[in-house]
């Protein structure tokens, strides 16, 4: 055997031994263990196992045992965390508060168009989170958002007027900016303190989830819940993109292959699994609020012409008006 023939099958064992070695990715949520997520997201670990051959598998951390979802992207950027399935948090790129515009999608159809494969505020997240050396496996649709509140409250005939309720609202400009369009007065509370400001009055509710959020979280602690369609919550299937190059192309397709299946289910059974959540809430002593497609559209308008402004501003109007158009 000549010496370029040794190299040659030295690199091609060196090559089978690297593709054997099995890989256990690091994957972190924010819901509580046994979630509609939780669940979710071990069947997807459980597709790419049996695509690999057990070669890829996922170790999953449930309730953000891994720290707070900043705190995860970051670490994902940097190679700390494999992957994660979660909200894109916009302190690292303030542009990503474009996905969570208010009122800027009016219903599940419209919600795909935009955030499914293809769309332009999906394109426009997969570029930014590829800006912070993370990959985008798939898109998560949540629910449409809501307020919930530990009082017994009704809504006034006019849907925006003043509440002289307190919410807590993320640190984030566009749902500061929500609540008070929504006739609210919005105190940034981080999440980890949100349950007991509520339980302590504090506040008298949150804005920034759905019914699925609330029932995980603040079902102790809603008494009303008015789904006013707030803004529609899309996670991120996201992984370091270094870990990701080196799982090989074969396995990175199958992850691929994998996780796009699974947004696709995810896609038909969003709606109902919105409608369940909702419910669940009334069975646990909640009083829903009906709130009628002419109002969520006063309220859209009230937005766009109120908050919009401000919130794209802060993203910057160029790149809002590349990905949205004229809308």
């Amino acid at each position: 055997m000549n010496k370029g023939s040794i190299f040659g099958l030295t690199a091609a064992i060196a090559m089978a031994i690297s593709t054997a070695q099995a890989v256990e990715l690091k994957v972190s949520h924010v819901r509580p263990q046994g979630a509609t997520v939780d669940v979710d997201i071990r069947a997807l670990g459980a597709e790419v196992a049996k695509a690999t051959g057990d070669a890829v598998t996922f170790e999953v951390y449930p309730a953000s045992a891994l720290g707070d979802y900043t705190v995860v992207q970051e670490r994902i950027s940097v190679g700390a965390i494999d992957m994660a399935v979660q909200p894109a948090s916009a302190s690292a790129d303030r542009r990503m508060q474009l996905g969570v515009l208010p009122f800027l999608a009016n219903n599940y159809a419209e919600a795909k168009e935009m955030f499914g494969p293809g769309g332009n505020v999906r394109k426009a997240m997969e570029e930014l989170y590829a800006k912070q050396d993370i990959k985008v496996l798939a898109a998560y649709p949540v629910y449409f958002g809501g307020v919930a509140l530990n009082v017994d409250a009704e809504l006034p005939e006019d849907i925006t007027a003043p509440k002289g309720i307190k919410i807590r609202v993320p640190g984030i400009k566009s749902f500061q900016l929500l609540a008070d369009g929504l006739g609210y007065i919005g105190s940034p509370i981080p999440f980890s303190e949100a349950f007991t400001a509520v339980q302590t009055g504090v506040v008298d509710g949150v804005v920034g989830s759905g019914a699925e959020g609330y029932y995980a979280s603040f079902r102790d602690v809603t008494k009303t819940y008015i789904p006013y369609n707030t803004h529609f919550e899309v996670w991120y299937v996201i992984a370091n993109a270094g870990t990701f190059a080196d799982l090989g192309a074969d396995h990175q397709q199958a992850m691929i292959d994998a996780a796009s299946a699974w947004e696709n289910a995810r896609w038909a059974a969003a709606e109902a699994d919105q409608a369940a959540n909702e419910q669940k809430l009334a069975d646990y002593g909640a009083k829903i609020l009906a709130v009628s497609d002419e109002q969520r559209k006063a309220l859209a308008a009230k937005m766009r012409a109120e908050a919009w402004p401000e919130i794209i501003s802060d993203i910057g109007e160029d790149y809002v008006k590349s990905v949205l158009g004229d809308m």
